[in-house]
């Protein structure tokens, strides 16, 4: 995966903070045998008791869509802010008031998007305890959803990343 998505050069990340390098996840989610690759490992991060998928606009959407397939969970859709026409609703899909929803996103380096889909899932009624991610790129034993006591779960990690990187090139 790391050959496949992270990219080298100055980026500005959705937190405002500059990077040297990139995690590209649409370069892995649109190749569909490391999608399967990805789905499998979150399917086994699930908490027991998950009654929906919760996938973030817009790379969290394609990994629940695939591990919904997997495990047979249904998924609400989160969008990043409420649609101004029809059903005008930040959350499509089966209602998720009273019940436990898990959070899909692609990559996670300081947790805005996965905060603000949090809050505002709970205010809707949901149970949000739990966020798993293709990617955690945050600094190594932190975790960036302390503050709304969400539990971060990942496939990968940067520093996992690194150290095969490393190990390959050696």
């Amino acid at each position: 995966m790391d050959a496949a998505c992270r990219l080298t050069g100055e980026f500005t990340l959705r937190s405002g903070q500059v990077s040297n390098e990139y995690f590209d996840k649409y370069l892995f989610e649109a190749d569909p045998q490391l999608l399967a690759r990805v789905a499998r490992e979150v399917a086994q991060l699930l908490p027991a008791e998950t009654d929906l998928l919760g996938g973030l606009e817009m790379g969290g959407i394609p990994i629940a869509t695939a591990v919904s397939q997997l495990v047979g969970i249904p998924i609400v859709f989160v969008r990043k802010t409420a649609k101004q026409y029809g059903t005008a609703k930040l959350a499509e899909g089966p209602s998720y008031d009273g019940k436990r929803v898990v959070l899909i996103e692609d990559v996670i380096t300081t947790g805005g998007a996965v905060r603000d889909a949090t809050n505002a899932l709970r205010e809707g009624g949901a149970v949000v305890e739990t966020v798993v991610c293709a990617i955690d790129r945050s600094p190594a034993g932190e975790n960036p959803l302390a503050d709304v006591s969400l539990e971060v779960r990942a496939v990968l990690t940067k520093a996992e990343l690194d150290a095969a990187r490393a190990a390959s090139s050696a």
